[in-house]
């Protein structure tokens, strides 16, 4: 199980839900930038991630690269995406995109205006011929009749709402703008205006939540028939406020009771028809989520916006993690690029057990074929089991997922 609510900050990236890895990369950009746009004319990418990191509120477990909304910045914000989009040689980096993720911070906290300014420009700049899903993260706090609309008239044909708990007073602890019944009328509105592919997050132990109360959280998600239901467990992130919280002894963490609520998800989303398909996902069959499906599989993927990561073939880097300095130089026809580096073989192999592992599908046996001393202890342990030339996690694996990532890697 991983310990991941939707971060993604370690240096082996193993919890992807539409996000990409913020980890700080080695070397200066600048050096490179040539190096990386010859690599990307050279290859097809597929997948495009999208980092609108403005908020209404702060969320105090959050450690993903966000800032306080500023209206007086937002349209200035979208330009310089459009413009780092095309490049410097105005071509967009030839993409013909299957995948779109747009995540945050809060995309829907931006204005009618304003995405209509973004969405449009996308259908202006790229060949969406090839699109087959389209996703944006939503707060119920900032879900409105005319934004729906606006949305699913561009194309975007998913939704992740964060919802996280259905518990007002859990909402308060964890910062949220929005209640209960806020939530449950934003993914109304989505639903009547057209969304049929709606990703409801969820996160459990969560500081004084109960067994029950994350039942009742389950259930009445799946009362709402949701498509695609993703569930996270706590992490206290370094330079958040829970993370100072719990270093004060205000917050504690009790792993017996996170493999509690893991095992009541997996049982509870199980029996209503949602498939395991990765550690934190479930979906009715066939929605799974393409986008994330490509992370997992080791596809290449461009990143844009401020503290966004790209990988293309060897080559990984990330912007700025700053949105007044990523808007100077997109609009001053600088590379918001801030750092890179060469990715090898072994990163690359290491990257895809730690992935794959947390998939359905599983790892290659292959890919372990020099640690069979501990799959052989792992299978016998009942962790791991090896089924059409792939080792796969068991269900008592599932809640050790880390453990044994680290065992094999």
């Amino acid at each position: 199980m991983s310990n991941g609510a939707n971060h993604n900050t370690s240096a082996i990236p193993t919890d992807f839900v539409g996000r990409f890895c913020e980890t700080r990369i080695q070397e200066t950009a600048s050096d490179t930038d040539a190096v990386q746009f010859a690599c990307e004319k050279d290859r097809q990418i597929r997948h495009i991630y999208v980092h609108i990191p403005f908020c209404a509120r702060i969320c105090p477990y959050c450690a993903f690269y966000k800032d306080l909304l500023d209206r007086s910045q937002t349209s200035r914000f979208c330009e310089a995406l459009l413009q780092e989009l095309v490049g410097r040689d105005g071509r967009a980096h030839d993409l013909t995109p299957s995948t779109i993720y747009f995540g945050g911070g809060t995309p829907t906290a931006l204005n009618i205006a304003q995405l209509g300014l973004l969405l449009s420009g996308f259908h202006d700049k790229l060949d969406l011929s090839h699109l087959t899903e389209w996703t944006i993260e939503a707060n119920p706090g900032s879900v409105s009749a005319r934004k729906a609309a606006l949305l699913k008239k561009f194309g975007v044909n998913r939704i992740s709402l964060g919802v996280q708990s259905w518990e007002d007073q859990l909402l308060k602890l964890l910062g949220r703008e929005h209640d209960a019944s806020q939530a449950e009328e934003s993914f109304r509105i989505l639903r009547d205006a057209g969304f049929t592919n709606i990703n409801v997050d969820l996160m459990f132990a969560l500081p004084g939540q109960t067994d029950h109360q994350w039942r009742a959280t389950l259930e009445k998600t799946i009362a709402l028939q949701p498509e695609h239901i993703s569930t996270y467990c706590l992490t206290y992130e370094e330079d958040t406020e829970f993370f100072l919280r719990h270093a004060r002894g205000e917050f504690r963490q009790d792993e017996d009771a996170d493999a509690g609520f893991f095992e009541t998800t997996m049982s509870t989303l199980q029996d209503a028809g949602y498939e395991h398909y990765e550690i934190s996902n479930y979906a009715r069959p066939g929605f799974e989520s393409v986008h994330n499906r490509a992370y997992w599989l080791g596809n290449d993927y461009l990143g844009l916006g401020p503290s966004a990561v790209s990988t293309i073939g060897m080559q990984r880097w990330q912007n700025v993690c700053d949105y007044r300095a990523y808007i100077d130089r997109a609009l001053g026809g600088q590379s918001p690029r801030e750092s890179s580096e060469n990715l090898t073989d072994e990163m690359k192999r290491t990257e895809r057990i730690a992935l794959s592992l947390r998939t359905r599908e599983g790892v290659s046996a292959g890919e372990l074929k020099n640690f069979r001393t501990e799959t052989d202890e792992l299978v016998a342990l009942g962790l791991l089991r090896q089924s059409n030339g792939n080792f796969t996690l068991t269900r008592k694996g599932k809640a050790l997922t880390d453990s044994i990532t680290e065992a094999l890697l």
